[in-house]
């Protein structure tokens, strides 16, 4: 925590006779009893306090949000380290701070502000309301807000943010997470998420000033103040306008007999999805009745992330069945990420992965802008992006193709980034992906989108049924045509940081200090990459070209028989993932034959590097 601040007004007498102990602590509560104005977050600690639970009392306060790969990002409840009324407050105080510095025309050029659908009674927090009181700090003092005045996609803030001219803006999400969380994605001024140094410079601009500014709990600015302006229908309208830019058949849309149903997971997605599907000439998708509206506990699935497959997309399957609709497109609840079903001709459902996805809309992006280019268009100028955990597929496109390939550190914010970097130096980008079901079509947002890419996939789906074709039969050919990229992607839950850093610390001093493991069971290692130290052994000056991340782990190793797995712990959520893939070159199509090898890599890859059973982790699911 910073140490600032006085203790308030809260009853000395109370405090001291219920002191910790510990001067740390009972700085930390005397903190949060004099700044917190919500009632809820406030009895927390106090019961908290009263109970004696001193632990979990310093868990809670002595110490600090950071940004991770998608903002800060934490469960809802009281705390410096959770998110609420206070944190977000003060997040925002620290990022006046820093714009102020940084920009001379900050409040005339304004801040942008969304949010989702997600809330918790038990401790009156809503991203509705943390929006209200991130305007409210701006609003205070006299910077313009454009506050939108209903939910939207995630997308929206980062378009918003560029065609608005503003200085940055905040969207109130936790995208995908347990119903839980919440969290404070930052978007800076070019459209793309934050990334260092920024995010670190931020969060010294928040410690700098954690106490509450005067006007910084009064949520009712943004219905009062004449700073404040509503940019839900302008944005909106454009957005659809320039989504048609990557609406390339839309006399087959009109015209087709295919029909597609929509999941909106309980989220954000379904008017938007809807207006999309408008735009590109298509009748409206069938919405899940039971998951159209937005619903704070997601009542209908386990969990609220499409990429769960097969059995959190019940629902919208058996209503497909019903419908006679062929294929089925899943927004998760901040519409960033789409998951796609389709059925086959046994009956049965296909739920590609995000690297099959990717496959099918790197194919696509391409062969839309080959046929649709001027005569003078230089492929050597275009270019397509993922980050590092995700499938080469669109590696090997490239090098078939001519066009350039580029890999980023994972994360979109990453890519977006490296994507306005390439516009500014007149390149043109098709487009980019992270295997977890991000995808950006075209370059309107500089960040993953899954309202785009519900409509894209329906017009790839409507252009092939006229080819007689199927989504699953397209990717066939395009993996015969490209070289077969079989992947898989898991995790292990471990709530214990001491036991993920152990076991990361484990592979840098494998056969001795300062040492990478040179096999794993059977199979032998050509090099490793460690991302948060720096160190790559395929390179000369062993150095990794991909930027230092020391604040996450992550190692890649290439395997001898040209398997790449990556083992990284999530930005997000308390997971250590893995990433695998086998690639083959075109004409190595047998598919059964790199699916068996792969998967014999990866029980190695469990069983020697994570070792799940000695260290408690928890595999994900099925």
């Amino acid at each position: 925590m910073g140490d600032c601040g006085a203790p308030g007004d809260v009853n000395s007498n109370v405090l001291v006779a219920r002191s910790t102990g510990d001067a740390q602590l009972d700085k930390a509560v005397w903190q949060w009893l004099s700044w917190d104005k919500n009632q809820k977050t406030k009895e927390q600690i106090e019961s908290l306090l009263q109970n004696g639970e001193h632990k979990e009392l310093r868990d809670r306060l002595c110490c600090r949000l950071t940004f991770g790969t998608a903002g800060l990002r934490s469960a809802m409840g009281a705390g410096f380290c959770y998110i609420n009324d206070l944190t977000v407050i003060q997040s925002t105080q620290g990022i006046y701070k820093y714009l102020e510095r940084n920009f001379s025309d900050f409040k005339q050029r304004g801040f942008v502000v969304g949010y989702d659908t997600r809330g918790q009674v038990t401790s009156n927090c809503s991203s509705k309301k943390l929006a209200k009181l991130t305007a409210a700090v701006l609003l205070a003092k006299d910077v313009l807000v454009y506050f939108f005045s209903t939910y939207v996609p995630t997308p929206f803030v980062p378009y918003a943010v560029q065609q608005l001219g503003a200085v940055a803006g905040v969207m109130i999400t936790a995208s995908h997470n347990r119903k839980e969380d919440n969290g404070y994605k930052v978007y800076w001024e070019n459209g793309a998420q934050i990334t260092s140094p920024h995010d670190k410079e931020i969060i010294k601009c928040i410690e700098e000033c954690v106490e509450p500014w005067n006007g910084s709990w009064n949520e009712n600015l943004v219905d009062t103040s004449p700073l404040r302006q509503d940019p839900l229908k302008k944005i909106c309208d454009s957005y659809m306008e320039d989504l048609t830019k990557i609406c390339y058949h839309r006399e087959l849309n009109v015209q087709t007999s295919l029909k597609f149903v929509h999941t909106s997971f309980h989220g954000v997605g379904h008017d938007y999805v809807q207006l999309a599907f408008k735009a590109f000439g298509f009748q409206p998708p069938i919405p899940v009745p039971e998951q159209k509206d937005p619903d704070p506990d997601f009542s209908t699935v386990k969990c609220p992330n499409p990429e769960e497959g097969e059995s959190v997309l019940e629902l919208s399957l058996r209503l497909a069945e019903k419908e006679d609709a062929r294929v089925v497109v899943a927004t998760d609840p901040d519409a960033d990420r789409l998951a796609v079903a389709e059925q086959q001709e046994n009956g049965s459902w296909k739920v590609f992965t995000g690297n099959e996805l990717a496959a099918l809309f790197g194919w696509w992006m391409f062969s839309r802008w080959k046929e649709n280019c001027s005569q003078d268009a230089d492929v050597r100028n275009v270019y397509m992006l993922a980050t590092t955990v995700s499938s080469k597929i669109l590696r090997a496109i490239a090098l078939k193709e001519g066009f350039h390939f580029e890999e980023t550190l994972p994360g979109f914010k990453w890519i977006g980034s490296r994507v306005k970097n390439l516009l500014d130096n007149g390149k043109e980008v098709l487009f980019a992906f992270e295997e977890s079901i991000g995808f950006m079509c075209g370059t309107s947002v500089l960040d993953k989108d899954g309202v785009s890419a519900a409509v894209v996939i329906a017009e790839m789906a409507t252009y092939l049924q006229g080819q007689s074709l199927t989504l699953a039969q397209k990717l066939v050919d395009i993996y015969e045509t490209y070289g077969y990229h079989i992947s898989k992607t898991s995790y292990f839950l471990c709530y214990d940081p001491p036991t993920i850093k152990r076991i990361f610390e484990r592979l840098r001093n494998f056969d001795g200090p300062q040492s990478y493991p040179k096999c794993c069971g059977d199979y032998n290692i050509l090099h490793v990459r460690d991302v948060t130290t720096g160190y790559d052994s395929s390179q000369l000056n062993k150095k990794s070209v991909l930027p230092v991340s020391k604040s996450s782990q992550m190692i890649t190793f290439t395997f001898q028989n040209g398997c790449v797995a990556t083992l990284r712990t999530s930005g997000t959520e308390p997971k250590i993932k893995y990433y695998a893939e086998m690639c083959a070159l075109p004409g190595h199509s047998d598919r059964s034959v790199l699916e068996e090898e792969l998967q014999k890599l990866i029980e190695a890859l469990i069983e020697h590097f994570l070792e799940p059973a000695k260290n408690g982790l928890t595999w994900r699911s099925a």
